[in-house]
């Protein structure tokens, strides 16, 4: 089931990083395409029957919220876009949260998972920190947190239930987010781009495929 919706954000995806390539993200060309790309995982979990059931309603909730941040961030040249695009990402991995509470955690599993964590997180601030400016040092900062937060339930989710998922999307969800910050913050270059969207594309298909299982 989930095949066909792959492929479309592959192919998808594949124009994204055509347009990165040659900076032109933001065209209607570059831009549609990451539209598409983001619906594929919107329309995956519909074919899987998310709204059949809460725990599929959860999921599609925090995957639009992904989506609204994805097309936030088309507008990157944009201040208040980007800010609402951190805040939406940030909303959508407090469904995650959810979604993994719904699922069954271990907490002694995510407390230690979130006190190991917090250290990588404060060690990624201290590298962003110099770079980051004004009001936005608050958001990222929140922003931390949250997906600190989300990663460490995947963690208890996973030690109550062994199985790759959904401790590889979490963490594949994270390591792209590190490639946003380098490339808003530290570093603008296509690599950033190369290595963290299809990380990102990777990690939103795989919590859809969290569906077969529930």
């Amino acid at each position: 089931m989930l095949l066909p919706f792959v492929l479309l954000s592959a192919v998808a995806l594949a124009v994204v990083l055509y347009c990165e390539q040659r900076d032109r993200s933001d065209s209607v060309l570059g831009g549609g395409a990451k539209v598409v790309a983001s619906a594929s995982f919107l329309a995956a979990a519909l074919a899987l029957g998310a709204f059949d059931h809460f725990y599929g309603q959860t999921l599609f909730i925090a995957l639009a919220w992904c989506f609204v941040g994805d097309v936030l961030l088309i507008f990157r040249a944009s201040r208040p876009a980007f800010m609402f695009g951190i805040a939406a990402f940030l909303m959508g991995h407090l469904g995650y949260v959810m979604l993994f509470r719904m699922q069954g955690v271990d907490m002694t599993a995510v407390a230690v998972g979130g006190a190991v964590l917090a250290l990588v997180g404060v060690l990624v601030w201290r590298w962003l920190a110099p770079h980051v400016q004004g009001g936005l040092r608050a958001a990222v900062i929140a922003y931390l947190v949250v997906i600190t937060l989300m990663v460490a339930f995947a963690i208890g989710a996973t030690a109550l239930t062994p199985a790759p998922l959904p401790i590889v999307p979490a963490l594949l969800f994270w390591l792209s987010d590190l490639t946003v910050a380098r490339q808003r913050f530290v570093v603008r270059s296509f690599w950033n781009r190369a290595v963290g969207l299809p990380l990102y594309y990777a990690a939103q298909l795989l919590f859809v495929a969290m569906l077969t299982a529930s």
